[in-house]
């Protein structure tokens, strides 16, 4: 039901303007002599009935701003008007207030009118039929056409309204639903773009730094050294150019399908090159294989590529230059575990903790999991990655 502050000046004039047309009507109605109709009416001045007339009039004007006061002081018209003899147009315009109050009070106005127009036709009938026979059924008729149809006609526009109405609202929250899953979808992108900017960035350019501060320390520039450190440098740098240039097509190339899926320039099997990359830049790695080695699915398969490259790049920054990385391959998952001593002087390059967030991100993504933390003086991963079944 609308409030009255919720009715604005548009709506007021519009029933204002009802109103002044219902009395122009009941006038019209009044001065052509259709008054009194009824047989019991006194000997009364006509001009009587304008009271009546007019009150219905203005509650027809307060049918939205106060609809139980329009209500009540419309049927205290109609039945004055009844009293003085009874008129046309009184009753006339008291259907449009019967009407009004059921499609503008509380649900349980109309079913309380329906019920007393009914009642009241009904009670007219059987009144006539008394009094007159058969022929007094026809009583019922003003009751039932001044009553019953406005009450049904104002019942069936507010189902309708309150149809429209509960429609509109799922649209809306329809439209609320799309927009906040296309905000989450575009939140989780974006989380995935920084991880795979984290591995391929971080991962080479923390090879790169090393290797550098590596050759400007050697002592009077030994060539050797340098050569070393600029070819690991070199390598970094191309691999790292490689897999951002192929990151960077699919982000201009959205509809070419799922990054997480078609990143599959790097996958488990190419373990043995990672392992010389870490090795070529001062990482002594222990590689162990066991289990069946098979084909992963792409996701599994990038995620524990890039938690093996982001472990090893860790031992490389943090640790004492050994580690040691077992890949196990078992029935429904593979399970990748990479250990290596702690340094303890703390002169490791600095890190913010994005990499270990980013695999524990890629193992939950899998509905896997990940653990990592110190075990005495060496650091612990530990990634467990469903796969599905043998393949």
């Amino acid at each position: 039901m609308r409030t009255p502050a919720s009715i604005g000046p548009g709506t007021r004039g519009r029933d204002l303007a009802l109103a002044g047309a219902s009395l122009a009507g009941g006038l019209v109605v009044h001065g052509v002599g259709f008054q009194p109709q009824l047989p019991w009416h006194p000997d009364l001045p006509e001009a009587l009935f304008l009271v009546p007339l007019t009150a219905v009039c203005v509650a027809v004007g307060l049918r939205r701003m106060a609809t139980g006061a329009s209500l009540a002081l419309g049927t205290a018209a109609v039945v004055a008007d009844a009293l003085l003899g009874g008129s046309l147009g009184t009753p006339l315009v008291y259907t449009q207030v019967l009407y009004d109050a059921c499609v503008y009070g509380p649900a349980r106005w109309w079913r309380r009118l329906l019920v007393v127009t009914v009642a009241l036709s009904v009670a007219a009938a059987a009144a006539g039929v008394a009094l007159w026979g058969w022929r007094g059924v026809a009583a019922g008729v003003p009751i039932t056409f001044a009553g019953v149809l406005p009450v049904l006609t104002g019942i069936s526009v507010r189902q309708y309204r309150d149809q429209a109405t509960a429609e509109r609202t799922r649209a809306e929250q329809t439209a609320r639903l799309v927009e906040w899953d296309r905000r989450q979808a575009v939140l989780a992108e974006r989380a995935r773009m920084a991880r795979e900017l984290h591995d391929v960035v971080a991962n080479h350019l923390s090879a790169v730094a090393l290797h550098a501060t590596a050759a400007l320390s050697a002592p009077k520039l030994d060539r050797n050294r340098v050569d070393a450190a600029l070819r690991v440098i070199r390598e970094s740098s191309v691999q790292g150019m490689a897999e951002m240039r192929q990151l960077i097509g699919l982000l201009r190339e959205p509809a070419a399908g799922d990054p997480a899926e078609e990143a599959t320039w790097v996958r488990l099997a190419e373990l043995d090159q990672l392992v010389d990359r870490a090795t070529a830049a001062g990482l002594r790695v222990r590689a162990t294989v066991t289990g069946t080695p098979r084909p992963l699915p792409v996701g599994v398969d990038l995620a524990a590529y890039r938690i093996v490259q982001e472990s090893l790049t860790n031992a490389l920054k943090h640790g004492a230059g050994t580690a040691e990385l077992t890949v196990a391959y078992r029935p429904t998952e593979v399970v990748v575990t990479v250990e290596n001593p702690v340094r303890d002087s703390g002169d490791g390059l600095p890190g913010a903790g994005a990499g270990l967030i980013g695999m524990r991100e890629r193992a939950a993504l899998l509905n896997g999991g990940l653990s990592a933390g110190r075990d005495g003086g060496r650091w612990r991963v530990r990634a467990t990655l469903p796969t599905g079944g043998p393949r």
